[in-house]
């Protein structure tokens, strides 16, 4: 297999999976409604670096320890239903609390990049599939006589380079979309959504374990 024609395989396989709905959409949409562009932006970018990490530890065989061991893939995911369905409690939660407080407040506007940003990556980090993925599909697409690690960033970025244009189109339609609706009681039922949402991830990843 040459170079180009890993490139291309991958590049399929990346962009199925790109655009198969799932928790980093869930939160780079809510970002990019119920916050500014910059902070979708940061999102966005902390979950493309999160890629980028996984695609190294793949390439490097880091990941391996995911597949070979149960128990620490036990404890990953387990973390990472952990994080989620945190999340979506905070998200739900907080929409209740402004009602109650100030029903004529919007929940939020701005927002902290850097925080977004660490969001986007550990949201990526702690979803234990990503790893596997990358695991099971890297070496498929291992050129002979090419650098691991250095393939394991241009599949990567590969893959991100998909990503970017499906966060690019979110954030935008999603920026469109706050503008006109951006309305406290809107914003509210948009936390509470989106928090359903990480909640219901978040145990789907736990069942999935009890019955494993």
């Amino acid at each position: 297999m040459s170079f180009e024609q890993a490139v291309l395989g991958f590049a399929v396989v990346a962009l199925l999976l790109t655009l198969i709905p799932g928790v980093d959409t869930a939160i780079v949409l809510r970002s990019a409604v119920s916050r500014s562009r910059p902070y979708a932006w940061a999102v966005a970018f902390g979950v493309l670096t999160g890629t980028v990490v996984w695609g190294v530890a793949a390439a490097v065989g880091a990941s391996a320890l995911l597949a070979a061991s149960e128990t620490a893939y036990r404890i990953m995911s387990l973390a990472g239903a952990a994080y989620l369905a945190w999340m979506g409690v905070r998200f739900v939660a907080r929409s209740f609390r402004t009602a109650v407080d100030d029903p004529g407040r919007i929940p939020e506007l701005g927002g902290d990049p850097w925080r977004g940003f660490g969001i986007g990556v550990l949201t990526n980090l702690l979803n234990p599939k990503v790893g596997v993925f990358y695991l099971a599909a890297i070496p498929q697409f291992m050129p002979a006589d090419a650098s691991p690690i250095g393939m394991g960033i241009v599949l990567a970025l590969v893959h991100n380079a998909f990503g970017l244009v499906w966060f690019a189109l979110l954030i935008l339609a999603g920026g469109a979309l706050g503008a006109k609706l951006r309305s406290p009681r809107f914003l509210r039922w948009l936390d509470r959504v989106t928090g359903g949402v990480l909640i219901l991830f978040g145990v789907r990843m736990a069942l999935e374990l009890r019955n494993a």
